[in-house]
């Protein structure tokens, strides 16, 4: 191997191996993500097919930035709606409000950003730490863009010159409603790399704010959870008397299937079983009548 061949070797080394020693709950957190990824991937798929239908209906597409306003969609019973994980009452800021007790409120919410509603409570923008020290950063700097300079750096500097909540706020705001299903929800939130999204009323109102990782906690059921469905599943596949023999423990949403079956049994109940949503494995330790 010549010097440039073990650089390499060594380079694909340290990028395959973690910055840091993993925690003993590591491997979990690994897994906890992937099933949340996979359910954001889920609502995202769901979105794009039924963007294609309407599209294909003449139908007018809703727009990937604002999904919270178009109606409501019937949903399958035991969905988890935005209602059920927003946080009431929710905290928000005037649009006259001064860019000093914006910051002082961001810092007693500990929140990284705040709604900003006008006098009848409609949600008009989002006001940010990362606009507050954008606002202070062009101060200190003492820059001015130029007569040619960038359109984009000349709006930045009109906007950081600004005093109060409607001067210095993101325009419009990204929000849901709370019938919106967390599945989307979450996969607005990834999309859109935000924290925290203001849930609105119909007509703009604002109701409540909903946090990603209370979308991630309500997206990947508990095991218990899982193993209520499993078992469900079992008792509609297999007569009684065969499930009794079968018992069924769930870790990490690691399904683990032990007893006895007759092979088409058993074939069924694992392909069923490996179709449940948040499942990650199926163990099959079932022998064959």
């Amino acid at each position: 191997m010549n010097a440039h061949e073990n650089f390499r070797a060594q380079a694909d080394a340290r990028q395959g191996a973690p910055a840091r020693p993993w925690s003993p709950g590591e491997t979990a957190r690994q897994d906890m993500l992937l099933r949340y990824l996979g359910a954001v991937a889920s609502a995202a798929a769901r979105h794009s097919g039924r963007t294609a239908e309407q599209s294909d209906t003449g139908e007018r597409a809703p727009s990937a930035a604002t999904p919270a306003r178009r109606p409501d969609l019937p949903q399958e019973p035991g969905t988890p709606l935005v209602r059920d994980v927003m946080d009431v009452p929710a905290t928000s800021v005037g649009e006259d409000l001064p860019y000093r007790d914006i910051a002082r409120l961001l810092a007693r919410e500990q929140v990284g950003a705040l709604p900003v509603v006008d006098a009848e409570d409609h949600v008009v923008g989002v006001v940010s730490e990362s606009d507050l020290l954008a606002k202070v950063a062009f101060e200190a700097s003492g820059h001015r863009p130029g007569h040619i300079g960038r359109l984009r750096e000349r709006r930045m500097h009109g906007k950081a010159r600004g005093e109060t909540a409607a001067d210095l706020m993101t325009s419009p705001a990204i929000t849901v409603l709370p019938g919106t299903t967390v599945a989307e929800s979450a996969w607005l939130a990834a999309l859109s790399r935000l924290k925290r999204m203001p849930v609105t009323d119909r007509d703009g109102r604002l109701v409540g704010v909903v946090r990603r990782d209370a979308l991630l906690e309500a997206l990947i059921r508990d095991d218990a959870g899982i193993r209520a469905e499993v078992q469900a599943t079992l008792e509609a596949c297999c007569p009684p008397a065969d499930r009794e023999g079968v018992a069924v423990t769930v870790h990490d949403g690691i399904v683990e299937l032990t007893g006895r079956l007759t092979p088409a049994t058993m074939a069924r109940l694992v392909a069923e079983v490996e179709g449940i949503a948040d499942v990650v494995e199926v163990k099959n330790l079932l022998t064959a009548d």
